[in-house]
């Protein structure tokens, strides 16, 4: 009887230690203890004011709700940067009287991340995505922020898997 107690406390052990590493958010363990986000810039042609400091908190929410990593203003060993380079509204399909039926909101996104600690995971890339929205409807109020969100999550999670989970 206590070769079978012995025995299922080593599985046990065995199979608790491999879980170890893993986490729920995919991220690789991180060799950090701070980030930091710096404001990022609305140079897109077509102005929206706001989105910059909209998308700016955004990502800093994300990575503080999925990590352990500290948010700091200063001296970030994770540094996060760039500028909105495009938002632009496109007509995606027609009615019969040449009148939008569909529009598509895309916003592009670069973004610059260093990682003091690990040079050789820095990158400079550009990300995008987009939401379509009825051609009747004003791109305001309600539908605006239904739009950002969407596309700012979508941009966000891109940001934290390549630059901290390494999808």
């Amino acid at each position: 009887m206590k070769k079978i107690y012995y025995i299922t406390l080593i599985l046990v052990s065995i199979l608790l230690n491999g879980c170890g590493a893993y986490n729920f958010t995919g991220a690789k363990p991180i060799e950090a203890k701070t980030f930091q986000v710096n404001y990022f810039a609305n140079n897109a042609d077509l102005i929206q004011p706001g989105i910059e400091r909209t998308f700016t908190l955004k990502l800093q929410d994300l990575i503080q709700n999925q990590t352990n990593l500290n948010l700091t203003n200063t001296g970030g060993e994770l540094l996060f940067e760039g500028e909105i380079t495009e938002y632009r509204i496109t007509p995606m399909t027609a009615t019969a009287d040449q009148a939008a039926a569909q529009n598509r909101l895309t916003i592009s996104i670069n973004v610059r991340y260093t990682n003091r600690n690990k040079e050789e995971d820095d990158f400079e890339k550009r990300f995008s995505f987009y939401d379509d929205f009825d051609g009747n409807a004003q791109l305001t109020g309600s539908q605006l922020t239904k739009s950002l969100d969407v596309i700012f999550d979508r941009i966000t999670q891109d940001i934290f898997n390549e630059a901290l989970a390494k999808w």
